[in-house]
C-alpha cells in the first residue's frame, strides 16, 4: 500500500474532523469517499462496524475511531500544534450527550422524538461552548486546536437543522467561531466535493490522492490545481511552494 487510505462520507461529522485533522497535518493519503446505500466490500472486511471514518494504514493497521484517526495523524505531524489545544472530557459530553440530543432533535422521525425538547436539551453545552470561546476566539485559548475541530462538525450539523432559530440564539462567540471556521480554507478544501460517478469502481466508491496542503495558495486555486483522468485526481505541483503538491 503506497498511502493510507481514508473511507469516508463527505458530510458525516466524525469524517469531517478526521479529514481535518489529516488535512492540517499534511500526511498524504488516499481518500475513497464512500456511497453509505452501497459500502465498498474492501471496507468492510477491514471493518465491520460499517461506519466511516476508516483508516488504513500503510502497515495494514485499520483506525476506525475518529478521534484515534485524528490523533494518529497530528502524532505524525502537528504543524499547527493542535495537540497542545485538546480536551478530552469536553469531546466526550460532545460525543455523548450532545450528539444524542442532536440527533433526536435532526431526525425525529427516525428517533420518534420530541425535536424541540431535544434540541432544548442541547442548550447547556451550547452556552458552555459560548463561555468557553469567549474573547479568545476558540475554545483552548486564541488558535484553534484539535478540541475545536473535533467539535465543529457537530455544532455545523445543530446550527443547519434551523439555521434561523440558531442565529436567533444569545450565542454570539459560539455562532462566530463557527462562522470563522466554515468560511476557512482548511474547511472548504476538506468539503470539496469528489466527483462521484466517474471511474469504473464509482458505484462503490470515489477514489482521490490528498497531498499536503499549501496555505499560501487560494482555495479555488487548490481545488482546480489537478487534472481527472478516469476519475481520479492527479497531483500537481505548487509553483509558489516547490515540494508541496496539491489534489482535489
Amino acid at each position: 500500500m503506497a498511502d493510507p487510505v481514508l473511507y469516508s462520507f463527505r458530510r458525516c461529522p466524525y469524517a469531517m474532523r478526521a479529514r481535518l485533522a489529516l488535512a492540517v497535518s499534511g500526511v498524504r493519503y488516499e481518500l475513497r469517499e464512500v456511497r453509505l446505500a452501497d459500502k465498498p466490500d474492501e471496507m468492510l472486511t477491514i471493518s465491520q462496524k460499517g461506519t466511516v471514518p476508516v483508516l488504513q494504514t500503510t502497515d495494514g493497521a485499520v483506525i476506525d475511531e475518529s478521534l484515534s484517526i485524528m490523533r494518529w495523524a497530528l502524532d505524525l505531524r502537528d504543524p499547527e500544534n493542535w495537540l497542545a489545544r485538546d480536551d478530552g472530557v469536553l469531546i466526550a459530553r460532545n460525543d455523548g450527550m450532545f450528539k444524542h440530543h442532536l440527533d433526536r432533535y435532526k431526525y425525529p422521525d427516525r428517533y420518534g422524538s420530541d425535536p424541540a425538547a431535544h434540541r432544548d436539551c442541547c442548550l447547556p453545552f451550547l452556552e458552555e461552548l459560548d463561555g468557553r470561546i469567549g474573547d479568545a476566539g476558540h475554545i483552548c485559548g486564541t488558535k484553534a486546536g484539535l478540541v475545536d475541530a473535533a467539535i465543529m462538525p457537530f455544532v455545523r450539523q445543530f446550527a443547519a437543522v434551523d439555521r434561523n432559530w440558531f442565529q436567533a440564539r444569545p450565542f454570539p462567540r459560539l455562532t462566530a467561531w463557527l462562522g470563522d471556521h466554515l468560511a476557512s480554507g482548511l474547511f472548504e478544501t476538506i468539503m470539496h466535493r469528489l466527483p462521484l460517478g466517474l471511474g469504473a469502481k464509482s458505484a462503490l466508491f470515489c477514489r482521490v490522492r490528498c497531498m499536503p496542503i499549501c496555505r499560501s495558495t487560494p482555495v479555488a486555486q487548490r481545488l482546480n490545481n489537478h487534472d481527472q483522468a478516469s476519475g481520479f485526481g492527479e497531483r500537481k505541483s505548487c509553483t509558489r511552494c516547490p515540494g508541496i503538491s496539491h489534489i482535489a
